[in-house]
Protein backbone atom coordinates (compact mmCIF):
# COMPACT_ATOMS: atom_id res chain seq x y z
CA UNK A 1 0.00 0.00 0.00
CA UNK A 2 1.11 3.24 -0.79
CA UNK A 3 0.49 6.17 1.16
CA UNK A 4 1.08 10.34 1.18
CA UNK A 5 2.02 12.19 3.90
CA UNK A 6 1.16 15.76 4.23
CA UNK A 7 1.40 18.50 7.09
CA UNK A 8 0.89 21.79 7.36
CA UNK A 9 -1.06 23.01 4.75
CA UNK A 10 -2.15 26.23 6.95
CA UNK A 11 -5.38 26.84 4.79
CA UNK A 12 -3.31 26.55 1.13
CA UNK A 13 -6.25 24.53 -0.60
CA UNK A 14 -4.31 24.47 -4.23
CA UNK A 15 -1.25 23.46 -3.17
CA UNK A 16 -2.59 20.36 -0.80
CA UNK A 17 -4.62 19.45 -3.62
CA UNK A 18 -1.76 19.77 -6.33
CA UNK A 19 0.35 17.35 -3.51
CA UNK A 20 -2.37 14.76 -3.49
CA UNK A 21 -3.18 14.83 -6.74
CA UNK A 22 0.39 13.93 -7.95
CA UNK A 23 0.61 11.48 -4.90
CA UNK A 24 -2.66 9.58 -6.35
CA UNK A 25 -1.13 9.18 -10.21
CA UNK A 26 1.92 7.80 -8.03
CA UNK A 27 -0.35 5.02 -6.62
CA UNK A 28 -1.17 6.67 -2.88
CA UNK A 29 -4.16 4.92 -1.96
CA UNK A 30 -4.23 6.58 1.48
CA UNK A 31 -3.60 10.23 2.82
CA UNK A 32 -2.30 11.23 6.22
CA UNK A 33 -2.39 14.82 7.61
CA UNK A 34 -0.12 15.73 10.48
CA UNK A 35 -1.86 18.74 11.51
CA UNK A 36 -2.14 22.23 11.03
CA UNK A 37 -4.89 22.14 8.27
CA UNK A 38 -6.34 25.07 10.09
CA UNK A 39 -9.97 26.10 8.44
CA UNK A 40 -11.62 22.53 8.22
CA UNK A 41 -13.10 23.28 4.78
CA UNK A 42 -9.16 23.19 3.27
CA UNK A 43 -9.69 19.45 3.16
CA UNK A 44 -13.17 19.43 1.07
CA UNK A 45 -10.27 19.63 -2.21
CA UNK A 46 -9.80 16.19 -1.23
CA UNK A 47 -13.52 14.71 -1.30
CA UNK A 48 -12.65 14.25 -5.55
CA UNK A 49 -9.77 11.95 -5.17
CA UNK A 50 -11.66 9.49 -3.18
CA UNK A 51 -9.09 8.42 -0.81
CA UNK A 52 -9.18 8.11 2.61
CA UNK A 53 -7.86 10.91 4.40
CA UNK A 54 -6.52 10.86 8.07
CA UNK A 55 -5.76 13.61 10.36
CA UNK A 56 -5.23 15.48 13.16
CA UNK A 57 -5.10 18.94 14.03
CA UNK A 58 -1.94 20.35 15.33
CA UNK A 59 -1.06 23.43 17.14
CA UNK A 60 -3.36 25.51 14.59
CA UNK A 61 -6.42 24.02 15.67
CA UNK A 62 -8.93 25.84 13.54
CA UNK A 63 -12.61 25.62 14.08
CA UNK A 64 -12.58 21.79 15.70
CA UNK A 65 -16.48 21.09 15.66
CA UNK A 66 -16.37 22.01 12.47
CA UNK A 67 -13.96 19.60 11.37
CA UNK A 68 -15.54 16.63 13.63
CA UNK A 69 -18.77 17.55 11.80
CA UNK A 70 -16.77 17.45 8.16
CA UNK A 71 -15.53 13.87 9.10
CA UNK A 72 -19.07 12.98 9.90
CA UNK A 73 -20.99 14.47 6.85
CA UNK A 74 -22.24 11.46 4.55
CA UNK A 75 -19.94 10.33 2.15
CA UNK A 76 -17.05 12.22 3.82
CA UNK A 77 -13.42 10.62 3.03
CA UNK A 78 -11.99 12.43 5.56
CA UNK A 79 -11.29 10.71 9.13
CA UNK A 80 -10.62 13.22 12.04
CA UNK A 81 -8.73 11.53 14.99
CA UNK A 82 -8.00 14.72 17.59
CA UNK A 83 -4.74 15.62 18.56
CA UNK A 84 -2.73 12.44 17.63
CA UNK A 85 -3.59 8.76 16.07
CA UNK A 86 -2.78 5.39 16.71
CA UNK A 87 -3.33 3.11 13.86
CA UNK A 88 -2.83 0.13 11.43
CA UNK A 89 -2.21 0.42 7.54
CA UNK A 90 -1.13 -2.52 5.85
CA UNK A 91 -0.30 -4.01 8.42
CA UNK A 92 1.75 -1.32 9.57
CA UNK A 93 1.65 0.21 13.25
CA UNK A 94 1.62 4.16 12.48
CA UNK A 95 1.56 6.57 14.69
CA UNK A 96 0.85 10.56 13.88
CA UNK A 97 1.08 13.77 16.27
CA UNK A 98 2.01 16.94 15.05
CA UNK A 99 5.16 17.53 17.00
CA UNK A 100 8.78 16.06 16.16
CA UNK A 101 10.17 15.74 19.76
CA UNK A 102 6.50 13.60 20.51
CA UNK A 103 7.41 11.46 17.31
CA UNK A 104 11.02 11.06 18.33
CA UNK A 105 9.40 9.84 21.63
CA UNK A 106 7.61 7.51 20.52
CA UNK A 107 9.45 6.13 17.72
CA UNK A 108 11.65 4.99 20.37
CA UNK A 109 9.29 2.56 22.52
CA UNK A 110 9.35 0.52 19.53
CA UNK A 111 5.85 0.12 19.71
CA UNK A 112 5.39 1.95 15.94
CA UNK A 113 6.93 1.05 12.15
CA UNK A 114 6.44 4.72 11.36
CA UNK A 115 5.99 7.94 13.85
CA UNK A 116 4.65 10.65 11.62
CA UNK A 117 4.97 14.36 12.93
CA UNK A 118 4.97 18.23 11.26
CA UNK A 119 5.09 21.22 12.90
CA UNK A 120 8.95 22.75 12.43
CA UNK A 121 8.26 22.80 8.14
CA UNK A 122 11.72 20.99 7.54
CA UNK A 123 11.09 17.40 5.67
CA UNK A 124 13.08 14.95 6.99
CA UNK A 125 13.09 10.96 7.14
CA UNK A 126 15.72 9.44 9.37
CA UNK A 127 15.11 5.85 11.53
CA UNK A 128 15.01 6.01 15.58
CA UNK A 129 17.01 2.98 17.43
CA UNK A 130 14.35 1.71 19.82
CA UNK A 131 14.89 0.41 23.22
CA UNK A 132 14.16 -2.84 21.92
CA UNK A 133 16.92 -2.36 19.47
CA UNK A 134 14.88 -2.43 16.45
CA UNK A 135 14.22 0.58 14.09
CA UNK A 136 10.85 3.04 13.99
CA UNK A 137 10.83 5.38 10.73
CA UNK A 138 10.40 9.30 10.94
CA UNK A 139 8.66 10.70 8.72
CA UNK A 140 8.24 14.63 8.49
CA UNK A 141 6.90 16.00 5.21
CA UNK A 142 7.29 19.54 5.86
CA UNK A 143 4.69 22.11 4.74
CA UNK A 144 2.82 20.96 1.86
CA UNK A 145 1.84 24.86 1.61
CA UNK A 146 5.66 26.11 1.45
CA UNK A 147 5.36 28.24 4.26
CA UNK A 148 9.34 29.47 4.87
CA UNK A 149 10.31 26.47 2.93
CA UNK A 150 9.61 24.70 -0.38
CA UNK A 151 6.07 22.59 -0.50
CA UNK A 152 6.67 18.86 0.42
CA UNK A 153 5.02 15.86 0.87
CA UNK A 154 6.04 12.17 1.66
CA UNK A 155 5.39 9.20 -0.32
CA UNK A 156 5.70 5.98 1.42
CA UNK A 157 5.40 2.23 0.40
CA UNK A 158 3.98 0.36 3.29
CA UNK A 159 5.41 -3.13 1.68
CA UNK A 160 8.92 -2.17 0.83
CA UNK A 161 8.92 0.60 3.76
CA UNK A 162 10.76 3.13 1.06
CA UNK A 163 9.81 6.82 1.95
CA UNK A 164 10.62 9.90 -0.31
CA UNK A 165 10.44 13.63 0.49
CA UNK A 166 8.81 15.24 -2.76
CA UNK A 167 8.75 18.71 -3.91
CA UNK A 168 5.12 19.62 -4.67
CA UNK A 169 4.84 20.11 -8.50
CA UNK A 170 3.91 23.81 -8.80
CA UNK A 171 4.71 26.43 -11.50
CA UNK A 172 7.34 28.32 -10.63
CA UNK A 173 5.51 31.26 -11.49
CA UNK A 174 2.80 30.39 -8.80
CA UNK A 175 2.00 32.90 -5.53
CA UNK A 176 1.90 31.11 -2.30
CA UNK A 177 3.46 31.41 1.14
CA UNK A 178 7.21 30.82 0.79
CA UNK A 179 9.29 33.85 1.34
CA UNK A 180 11.71 35.08 -0.63
CA UNK A 181 15.02 35.11 1.49
CA UNK A 182 18.75 36.00 0.30
CA UNK A 183 21.31 34.85 1.77
CA UNK A 184 23.70 36.42 3.94
CA UNK A 185 27.20 36.90 3.79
Amino acid sequence: MKICIVSDSHDNRRLLEIAVKDAKQRGAEAVLHCGDVVAPTTLRVLQKFGLPVHVIHGNNTGDLYATSKLSSEPDSVIEYHGQDVGMELAGRKIFIVHYPHYARALGVTGDWDIVCCGHDHCAEIDTITTITGSQTLFVNPGTVAGVGAQPTYVMGDLASMQFDIIPVPVDPNMAYNMPHVTAHT
